[in-house]
């Protein structure tokens, strides 16, 4: 139901503004949905796990930060670590992911050993995550500036084109999001750690009698998590050029919602990574739809607000159903 309102929506956007559906215009859904993906696909699983995770976008700003102070031109003026070349760029994808995951890991064992909610849990680490990023971006004398004059090669190697579709440039960061949407449906439908993680969703106790660990299958799911958000930021970076306290906030509302558009339920062990990808795709055409329409900005929050109700409505209304 929902994703025909969309498809209502965009041919009503269509007709009020022609551009809407331009070659430059499509592109750019695609650029920011995939921008996205990574984020929404770590959170998924945590939704699968009938939880949440309220540190995501706060982990995407931490790594974002991180990524951008060890990808800084030599000759930048305000460089955050002025004697340090750039590091490898595989280097600091690994840096990210282990700092994403070791939060992940964090959240995903107060949830498993004292069988906190995850909103509690998650809201604490959020917290925790802003404070460490407040003190990151002071090292050095930085004082909280904005971390840019990143090197050409992380700028190209993330925004950077090798393809045009009509003439209009793909980002690179668009095939990086097709490989973790490949790599996360192969974790999902091909390992023991997706059957185990549909199993504790679904009923943890009968899950638990069939011999699955519940508690090292919730720190897999959180610390995976962790790591697609680590992603997330190492992409976001080097996308927005100039990162700082606020980047990432917010983030995981926007992936949540799209989750739950896209058919994960909050009554635990549903979720396809088809579903996540179209619902990012739904939310994304949301947003750009209100901007094309000239939407007031503060009215945009509540339409994303009252997208999230109707979503978890929907939701739950078939849930009931079935039950």
């Amino acid at each position: 139901m929902l994703q025909r309102v969309i498809i209502i929506a965009a041919i009503y956007t269509y007709t009020q503004n022609h551009k809407f559906l331009s070659v430059s215009s499509i592109v750019n859904i695609i650029s920011l949905s995939a921008a996205n993906i990574p984020i929404a696909l770590g959170i998924a699983g945590c939704i699968v796990l009938t939880g949440t995770d309220l540190s995501a976008g706060r982990v995407v700003g931490l790594t974002a930060c991180i990524s951008a102070s060890l990808l800084q031109s030599m000759d930048y003026a305000t460089k955050m670590f002025p004697n340090l070349q750039p590091l490898p760029i595989p280097v600091v994808i690994l840096i990210v992911v282990v700092v994403g995951g070791i939060v992940g890991f964090v959240n995903g064992w107060f949830v498993a050993q004292f069988k906190l909610h995850p909103f509690i849990v998650t809201l604490a680490t959020q917290l925790i995550t802003y404070g460490v990023l407040l003190l990151y971006i002071m090292i050095n004398g930085n004082n909280g500036q904005p971390l840019s004059g990143l090197d050409n090669s992380f700028k190209n190697f993330v925004t950077g084109s090798l393809v045009k579709f009509f003439g209009v440039p793909i980002p690179n960061y668009v095939w990086y999001a097709i490989i973790m949407i490949a790599f996360m449906w192969f974790m999902w439908n091909k390992t023991t750690f997706g059957k185990n993680m549909f199993a504790v969703g679904s009923n943890p106790e009968a899950a638990n009698v069939s011999g699955v660990s519940v508690f090292w299958t919730t720190i897999a799911v959180h610390t995976l998590a962790g790591a697609m958000y680590g992603i997330t930021g190492f992409i976001e970076s080097a996308r927005i050029g100039s990162n700082q306290a606020n980047t990432g906030l917010n983030y995981e509302c926007d992936a949540i919602a799209a989750c739950v558009i896209g058919g994960v339920s909050f009554v635990g062990g549903t979720g396809k990574i088809s579903g996540i990808v179209l619902g990012v795709f739904i939310l994304r055409i949301i947003f750009v739809a209100l901007q094309f329409l000239s939407i007031n900005q503060s009215m945009q929050y509540i339409i994303k607000g009252l997208i999230i109700l109707v979503a978890c409505s929907i939701d739950m209304r078939k849930y009931l159903v079935r039950k």
